[in-house]
C-alpha cells in the first residue's frame, strides 16, 4: 500500500523551521572560532531577524486568528497553534539572545578594553561628561508625556526606544497621574563612545537607555521619579496595496508606507525590572496578550548594537580583509563584451568582484554600439552605482528600461526614490505586472555588431546591490547565447508590454513553466531509479516550502533518487523519515556570509543539468512572481560549479543536518579528520586567501 505523501507529520512548519534558523545564527554568536566582533553582529542579526519575524511572519498570523481563519498549511496547524508555539520557542530564543550577551559577549569585550560603562560605575568625569551631553544633545529633543484625560496614550513608532515612567507628586497645574512616557527620537544614537578625556579606556561606551535613566527626573521636575523602565513595541509592518482598486502603484505604495510605523502591535518588550502592573498597562495600550510580552535583561533592541563594531577599529577581532578575484579574462585589457564573446563567464560572489557587471553597464553606457539597455531592479541599496549608470546612460541617449519592483519588503521607500530619479533621467520606468512581483535578476545590452543586434545578458541569483555583493553569495552568468538572449528579450516585452509570447527557448520561468518543469525533473529522476539506473539531485537555496515539489522529492526518495539538499534557512521537508524520505539529506550552512545562491543539479542518465536561479521553492517563488532559472550549458562552468557545491556537501565546520523530528544537529569535524569550511575553501581557490 502507497504512502500518502499529503500527510501533515511529513511536513515542518515553515514558521517554526524559520525560528530554528534564527537559533542557528545565534550559535554563531557563541562559536568562539568567530572573531569577537562578528560574534556580537551575528547576535545582532539574529535581533534583526526575529524582528522581521515577528513584523511579517507573526502579523499575519494574528490577523488570521482575528479572522478566525481556518486555512491551514501541509502540516496542518492552525493560526492559534503556531502562535502559541512561537511564543514558546520565542521566549527561549530571546532568553537565549540576553544569556549570551551578558554572560558571554560582554565578559569577552572587557577583557579586549571594550567596555559598557554602567551608571552604577561612572566616575567623576563621566557622570559630569553625561550631564552635560544629556543638557545638549538630550533635553532639547526629548519630549516626555504625561498621561491623564488631556494627554491619552501616545502613538508608538514600530520598534523606537521608549520608557514608561511612574511619578508622584503633582505638577505646575495640580495633576497627579502618577505616569508618564518618554519617547527617545530615532535620530539619536543608540551607542555613545565615551572620550577618553572623561577618565576612561579607549573604547567606552554608554548606552542612549542609561543617560536617559540617570536624568529622567531632570524631566519632571518638582516630582518624585519612583521607576523608570524601557520598552518597544514591535507592529505588524506588511504592506497592503490593493493592486486592483488603484490607478498608480507608486502613488498607492508612498501612502501606505507612513501606516507601516503604526500597523497593529504584536509584541512588547520591556525591561525585566519593570512592575507587573506598568508591563500590564503597556499590554492593555497595545491590545496584546501575556503571551506577547518578552521581559529583558538589557537594551530592549540589540540590533542597534551592530554599531559597535564600525566604531572599534581592532582589526583582530573582525574577520580579515579579502580582495576579491576577477576572471582571467576580463585582466587582459579587453572590453567586456569581447571578453563575453569568447565564452560565457561565471562570478561567484563575495569571492569574485562584482566589479564586471558595473562595468558591463558603465561600457555599455559610453559605448556608441550600444542601442539600449534593459535592467530589473529589486534591491540595490538607497545610493546605488548600478543606479547611478542607468542614469548617465539615459542622458547619453541610450534607451534604457528598468523594471523596478516597488514591493520589495523593507526596500520600498528607496525603490520609490531610484524609480523617481530613473525617470527624471529620461529612462522608461515600470512596475512589473500587477499581482506578481518581479524577482528575476535580468540585464540586457542590445548592440549593433557588423550590421546585426547581438543580445548580451547578465543573470543572477541574486540582486544588483553592491554591497550586498560583498557578503551574499550569489552568481552571475554573462553570455551572448542567442537562445538565452532572445528568451530575456522576451521577458522584458512580457514585462512592460501585453499579449501573449511565445515558449522560451531555454529559460524555466515562473509563474509558467519553472514550476512544472522542476516536477517533471523530479519525476525523471524517479523514473531512472524505477529503471535501475542511478537518480540524483542536487539542490541548493534558501528555502524549501512548496507542497507539490516536496511531495515529488519523497516520491523520488522512495524510488531510490539520491538527494541532497543545501537549504539554508526555512526547510519544511522532514529528511530521513523511514520509508518516506530515506534518501534525502538536508544540511543548512550557516558562515561568514549569508549563502544565497540557488543551484539545481539534475544527473539525468549522465546527460547532467545544471541550473542557476532567483527562485526558492516556495510557492510564492514558483507561482507568484516573475522569476528565472537559466541552463549553464558550459561544460568547464557545468563542472566548476558542482564542485563548488560538492564543498557545500563536504563542510564539515559550518554545516547543521536537518533530523526527522525538524531539529538540527551541528556537523563537526572526527577526531583526526580534515577542517573543511565550503566558505573558506572558496575564499581560498578564487580570492587567494
Amino acid at each position: 500500500m502507497s504512502t500518502d505523501l499529503s500527510q501533515p507529520e511529513f511536513y515542518i512548519n515553515r514558521e517554526l523551521s524559520l525560528l530554528e534558523f534564527n537559533c542557528r545564527v545565534l550559535e554563531q554568536a557563541k562559536d568562539e572560532s568567530v572573531p569577537l566582533l562578528e560574534r556580537l553582529r551575528f547576535l545582532c542579526i539574529s535581533s534583526n531577524n526575529l524582528d522581521e519575524f515577528f513584523e511579517i511572519r507573526v502579523a499575519g498570523l494574528k490577523q488570521k486568528e482575528v479572522s478566525r481563519s481556518v486555512q491551514t498549511g501541509p502540516d496542518n496547524m492552525s493560526p492559534q497553534e503556531i502562535l502559541n508555539q512561537i511564543s514558546l520557542r520565542g521566549h527561549e530564543l530571546v532568553a537565549e539572545q540576553y544569556r549570551v550577551l551578558n554572560d558571554v559577549l560582554l565578559p569577552a569585550l572587557e577583557q579586549q578594553n571594550i567596555r559598557f560603562v554602567r551608571r552604577t560605575e561612572w566616575n567623576d568625569k563621566q557622570v559630569a561628561w553625561v550631564k552635560d551631553y544629556f543638557e545638549h544633545e538630550l533635553l532639547p529633543v526629548l519630549s516626555p508625556l504625561g498621561l491623564d484625560p488631556a494627554h491619552p496614550f501616545p502613538r508608538i513608532l514600530n520598534k523606537s526606544l521608549n520608557f514608561i515612567v511612574s511619578l508622584k507628586g503633582k505638577d505646575a497645574f495640580g495633576r497627579s497621574s502618577g505616569m508618564a512616557v518618554v519617547q527617545a527620537p530615532r535620530a539619536l544614537p543608540r551607542l555613545i563612545q565615551l572620550p577618553e578625556s572623561a577618565g576612561g579606556g579607549k573604547h567606552d561606551f554608554v548606552f542612549l537607555s542609561s543617560i536617559i535613566h540617570a536624568h529622567v527626573d531632570d524631566l519632571f521636575p518638582g516630582m518624585k521619579v519612583t521607576g523608570c523602565y524601557q520598552f518597544r513595541v514591535t507592529r505588524n509592518s506588511d504592506l497592503f496595496v490593493d493592486e486592483e482598486e488603484i490607478d498608480d502603484l507608486l502613488r498607492a505604495m508612498e501612502g501606505e508606507l507612513l501606516s507601516r510605523r503604526y500597523g497593529d502591535a504584536v509584541r512588547l518588550e520591556v525591561a525585566d525590572n519593570c512592575p507587573a502592573d506598568a508591563a500590564n498597562f503597556l499590554l492593555r495600550q497595545f491590545g496584546l496578550k501575556e503571551m506577547d510580552l518578552f521581559t529583558v535583561n538589557g537594551p530592549v533592541n540589540l540590533n542597534r548594537l551592530m554599531a559597535l563594531p564600525d566604531a572599534v577599529d581592532r582589526i583582530d577581532l573582525k574577520y580579515g580583509a579579502f580582495t576579491a578575484s576577477l576572471p582571467p579574462r576580463l585582466t587582459s585589457g579587453a572590453t567586456i563584451f569581447q571578453a563575453i564573446c569568447d565564452g560565457d563567464l561565471l562570478l561567484h560572489h563575495p569571492f569574485e568582484s562584482f566589479a564586471p557587471v558595473i562595468d558591463m553597464l558603465r561600457q555599455a553606457a559610453a559605448d556608441p554600439q550600444v542601442l539600449a539597455i534593459k535592467q530589473t531592479l529589486y534591491r540595490t541599496g538607497p545610493k546605488s552605482l548600478v543606479v547611478d549608470t542607468l542614469v548617465d546612460a539615459a542622458r547619453r541617449g541610450k534607451e534604457v528600461t528598468v523594471v523596478v519592483e516597488l514591493r520589495a519588503r523593507f526596500d520600498e521607500e528607496a525603490n520609490i526614490a531610484l524609480a523617481n530619479r530613473l525617470q527624471e533621467a529620461g529612462a522608461h520606468v515600470v512596475y512589473g505586472v500587477v499581482g506578481y512581483k518581479t524577482h528575476a535578476k535580468m540585464l540586457l545590452v542590445v548592440r549593433r555588431e557588423n550590421g546585426h543586434l547581438r543580445h548580451y545578458v547578465h543573470l543572477g541569483t541574486g540582486n544588483y546591490h553592491v554591497s550586498t555583493a560583498r557578503s551574499y553569495t550569489d552568481y552571475g552568468l554573462m553570455t551572448c547565447d542567442p537562445d538565452l538572449g532572445e528568451d530575456v528579450h522576451q521577458l522584458f516585452l512580457q514585462l512592460t508590454s501585453l499579449g501573449r509570447f511565445g515558449k522560451q527557448r531555454k529559460l524555466l520561468q515562473s509563474p509558467f513553466t519553472l514550476h512544472k518543469g522542476l516536477l517533471e525533473r523530479i519525476e525523471r529522476e524517479a523514473n531512472l531509479a524505477r529503471n535501475g539506473k542511478p537518480g540524483r539531485i542536487i539542490a541548493k537555496m534558501n528555502a524549501l516550502v512548496e507542497r507539490e515539489v516536496i511531495k515529488a522529492l519523497y516520491a523520488a526518495s522512495q524510488a531510490g533518487v539520491q538527494i541532497d539538499l543545501i537549504v539554508r534557512g526555512i526547510c519544511c521537508l522532514r529528511a530521513g523519515v523511514p520509508g518516506v524520505s530515506d534518501n534525502i539529506r538536508v544540511r543548512s550552512i550557516v558562515g561568514r556570509f549569508l549563502e544565497h545562491t540557488r543551484v539545481f543539479y539534475f544527473q539525468n542518465d549522465d546527460k547532467g543539468e545544471l541550473f542557476l536561479s532567483s527562485a526558492d521553492w516556495m510557492e510564492r517563488n514558483l507561482l507568484q512572481r516573475v522569476e528565472t532559472c537559466f541552463p549553464v550549458e558550459n561544460k568547464q562552468l557545468r563542472k566548476r560549479v558542482l564542485r563548488e557545491v560538492g564543498y557545500y556537501l563536504e563542510d564539515n565546520c559550518q554545516a547543521w543536518t536537518l533530523q526527522p523530528d525538524g531539529s538540527y544537529v551541528r556537523v563537526t569535524p572526527a577526531e583526526g579528520e580534515e577542517m573543511r569550511p565550503a566558505q573558506m575553501r572558496l575564499l581560498q581557490e578564487l580570492a587567494g586567501q
